[in-house]
């Protein structure tokens, strides 16, 4: 069986897996493999997927080990096209995928995007039914595409509708789904033979970076930054998604305002409240208490790692049972507030599944919550000195950006469409999109001059970062204000050479964006199928979203650049060539070590008390850049 053999059967896998339970004619009663027994119960197949939700953890962690446990390529695809007809589709997806990734017969296969497989969980109902409608009456013989663009549901009544473009951006939602699968809070190292290398502070900086976005948009917009989640007693914003559930035939639950958070039937408020505050006595006390009652400490380079475990929480969380789930847990209880005690039996809200809950602007606050939390122990580690800022005879000199007019970055709203005919059946072999406007950006690159003043070769790390210099009342912001804001751009190495170097480097090579994209088309065809890849590669926040908006007179943003020591900055990989390192300031390397000694984050991950001129050694450079809007 060749590569593109393969690929076409795990794409088998996932085509109209929506309705698989209803069409596939295998059930729970028939010749069922029994390696199969029992897998899924617990979990209906009509219920919204939560990867939060500890007993659909338990069974998407049990049908991913039968999976990956086959004894060939053959068998796993047997036992998978057996599990999708009798399991909840979306843990099937989750599973399979986890074990897809880690195979290694599986190298070179990709799963579909989530966005096609699951399209119900992206485009609104509204637009669904519309492509449904058209499709219908198309003539025989007709093969010319259905296309049915995404109407706007919200109103400027509502201050956090002029954010939807990027809450409900389908790529950044696929990427919160994606990212969650490559570090599924199930991961037992001890079982799969291989640890993921700072996986609790992959955890904390990902959506530390997604906060620090979303809050670079809403200054783009006008708006004040997000307010954190702090009182679990406070009344919540309302969200209505407009999205339904296929697998249901229902939909994710609205949110009216001004609702509370509940006690539900296995975890109470005041569970939430305990949890937070063991986690925040354990920070100010540099130590953890594991299970068996030792003192775990919070040091410099492990105390973060030890902290996402724990608020997430994952398999290595060190005493789950006492510092609970913070992170999981409140993900539950918002997505089912409208209905805490299941009394009228309510699906949930879009903040209880992975694919949706970035389009709810609570998810923006409570994470910026959760962050909070980390960011206490931050600023309990001591500021870094000049000595761990520096790097000796090496100066950066100059930083610009060029584009059409240099250090100007002009952002706009593009069309782009989305394949539905995978997710659901229309009745017609001619393709079916829905289409939405997403914000881009233009083409750029850095262009970096740097002295190394000493008389051999070094090696750097460049470090890129971007964040806005004034805050919503158009005021300075303090270096220390802005490291909440500082979103990481690039990240890579250099040589540089004795004397006077320039460094140019593109926007597209970033190490933070998607390098492709897994279309079922792309696919089916084989042309991207590259057998020394995997599923991983898949991880990556999406290109388009690199900027910020700005806005339509120019916002001022700075761009940070820094050069440090790459020989103090470098990992021993276990692999000469490591796979998708494009992507690995948010995704990390499959099977290998982060590859960077340095703080996610680094240099602004902790407390900064000087003001620039004094945080600045020769190797940082800060640049007035600005982003233009273009309507």
């Amino acid at each position: 069986m060749t590569i593109h053999d393969r690929q076409i059967a795990v794409l088998k896998l996932y085509k109209y897996l929506s309705v698989a339970t209803v069409t596939g004619g295998v059930h729970e009663d028939d010749d069922v493999d029994a390696r199969l027994h029992g897998i899924g119960k617990g979990v209906s197949t009509s219920e919204i997927f939560s990867c939060f939700y500890p007993k659909h953890l338990e069974a998407a962690e049990k049908l991913y080990k039968v999976l990956y446990e086959a004894k060939s390529f053959d068998d796993f695809i047997h036992l998978a096209e057996q599990a999708r007809t009798i399991v909840n589709p979306s843990l099937f997806a989750f599973a399979t995928e986890v074990a897809l990734l880690h195979r290694p017969d599986c190298k070179g296969l990709s799963v579909p995007n989530i966005q096609e497989v699951f399209s119900d969980k992206f485009i609104p109902a509204a637009t669904l039914i519309r492509a449904f409608i058209e499709a219908s009456v198309k003539t025989p013989g007709d093969e010319s595409d259905v296309v049915v663009d995404v109407k706007e549901h919200g109103t400027i009544l509502d201050p956090e509708h002029k954010l939807a473009y990027y809450r409900e951006d389908v790529e950044v939602n696929a990427h919160h789904w994606h990212w969650h699968i490559v570090y599924p809070s199930t991961w037992d190292a001890k079982y799969f033979g291989k640890s993921k290398d700072r996986k609790g502070e992959l955890f904390y900086y990902m959506h530390q970076q997604m906060c620090a976005r979303y809050d670079c948009e809403r200054l783009s917009n006008g708006l004040q930054r997000m307010v954190p989640f702090h009182n679990f007693d406070e009344e919540l914003e309302g969200y209505a998604p407009h999205l339904t559930h296929i697998g249901s035939g229902r939909y994710y639950s609205s949110r009216p305002d001004h609702m509370t958070l509940h006690d539900l039937s296995e975890v109470d408020v005041l569970d939430m409240i305990r949890w937070r505050e063991r986690i925040m006595q354990a920070i100010n006390l540099r130590h953890v208490i594991d299970e068996h009652n030792k003192e775990i400490p919070l040091d410099e380079e492990h105390g973060v790692d030890i902290l996402g475990a724990l608020i997430e929480s994952s398999h290595d969380s060190v005493n789950k049972e006492f510092y609970g789930s913070l992170h999981n847990w409140g993900h539950i209880m918002m997505s089912n507030i409208h209905d805490p005690d299941g009394r009228f039996q309510e699906t949930p809200g879009v903040m209880t599944d992975t694919a949706t809950s970035l389009r709810d602007p609570i998810f923006y606050r409570f994470h910026r919550f959760i962050d909070n939390v980390f960011q206490e122990y931050k600023v309990s580690l001591p500021e870094y000195t000049r000595e761990q800022l520096n790097f000796p005879d090496v100066e950066v000199v100059g930083a610009r950006v060029h584009s059409d007019i240099d250090n100007v970055i002009h952002t706009y709203m593009v069309m782009d469409e989305l394949e539905l005919s995978h997710c659901m059946n229309f009745g017609t072999a001619a393709s079916v999109k829905a289409r939405y406007h997403r914000l881009d950006h233009d083409a750029y690159s850095y262009s970096i001059s740097v002295q190394n003043n000493g008389s051999t070769i070094k090696h750097g790390t460049v470090r890129i970062f971007l964040a806005p210099v004034h805050d919503e009342l158009g005021n300075d912001l303090s270096l220390d204000e802005q490291r909440y804001l500082f979103i990481e751009m690039d990240k890579f190495k250099t040589e540089l050479r004795p004397g006077k170097n320039t460094i140019i480097r593109g926007s597209f090579d970033s190490s933070i964006t998607l390098s492709r994209q897994n279309t079922f088309a792309k696919l089916e065809h084989g042309s991207d199928i590259d057998e020394n890849l995997t599923e991983y590669c898949s991880c990556g926040w999406p290109s388009h979203l690199l900027v910020p908006r700005g806005n339509e007179k120019g916002m001022d943003f700075d761009l940070f650049v820094m050069v440090t020591d790459w020989e103090k900055d470098k990992v021993e990989s276990a692999h000469d060539d490591p796979l998708c390192t494009d992507a690995v300031s948010y995704c990390g390397v499959i099977d290998d070590k982060y590859p960077d000694k340095k703080a996610m984050g680094f240099p602004f991950d902790r407390y900064i008390s000087s003001d620039r001129e004094k945080f600045l050694s020769p190797n940082m450079r800060l640049t007035k850049i600005i982003i233009k809007h273009d309507e």
